[in-house]
């Protein structure tokens, strides 16, 4: 069984870290003004990779968070993988992102727009590129979530399964933020109709959603990213992380 990998998220929005509620940027809860030190936490915590996003960027369609970025990267990137989505529309972009030390770049918007796009990212940078498709009731939300596709969330995924993609980060909008449980049918679902690893994202709570993540590892749910229940303190990074392991290892 796949061992099941917490990752703290780290949202950024005008070099600070926030939690937002179902996307909403005028829902932001500031977390931290310095986020090089909150990812130090979290690495100190146990984490063996960080989350993080550009919330501006998203919204704009290109980088807006650099500095903090660099600030994270230089604290902890030489020790844990940082992964990091958010306005990642070009090739170019991809290039300047894994220059400053990233190990995987998110690709959102752009994978529903431009599905060919992944394609040409995943020759470009083969082993570092991963799609996040967050979905509302099943069906694809793009533009920092302002825009809900017709697209279902199991039918695109299996788009990008041959492109050599590491993984597909699956959120449910209705969920994130919320603290109301993560979707596990939904997710597993999606896990078992593509031969993809699926991140689990969004709603995150207790332990009693990490012993179900636990159990949907077997299908291919091979993590989950975690945000205001580790900063709220709903779940204990380290305890959590710990229980995963021991649920999964065998």
């Amino acid at each position: 069984m796949t061992i099941m990998q917490l990752i703290p998220a780290i949202d950024l929005k005008n070099g600070q870290c926030v939690r937002l509620k179902q996307g909403l940027m005028n829902q932001a809860t500031v977390f931290s003004d310095r986020p090089a030190e909150t990812a130090l936490h979290w690495k100190e915590q146990g984490a063996r990779r960080l989350h993080l996003v550009d919330l501006d960027g998203a919204f704009a369609g290109e980088p807006r968070n650099l500095q903090a970025i660099r600030d994270i990267l230089a604290a902890v990137s030489s020790d844990i993988p940082v992964q990091l989505g958010g306005g990642i529309r070009d090739l170019h972009t991809i290039e300047k992102y894994l220059g400053l030390g990233l190990q995987d770049v998110i690709i959102g918007t752009a994978a529903v727009k431009n599905p060919d796009f992944v394609r040409q990212a995943c020759r470009e940078f083969a082993g570092h590129i991963i799609v996040g498709l967050d979905a509302k009731e099943g069906m694809v939300a793009i533009d920092g979530w302002a825009v809900v596709t017709e697209h279902h969330v199991n039918d695109l995924a299996k788009r990008f399964e041959n492109d050599g993609v590491n993984a597909i980060i699956y959120t449910d909008i209705g969920r994130d933020g919320m603290m109301s449980g993560v979707n596990i049918e939904a997710t597993v679902r999606l896990a078992q109709a593509v031969d993809i690893p699926i991140i689990a994202s969004g709603g995150l709570t207790d332990l009693e959603d990490i012993r179900a993540l636990a159990q949907a590892a077997q299908h291919g749910v091979a993590g989950a990213i975690t945000g205001r229940a580790i900063y709220e303190g709903s779940i204990d990074f380290a305890q959590a992380q710990k229980l995963a392991d021991s649920l999964t290892a065998a």
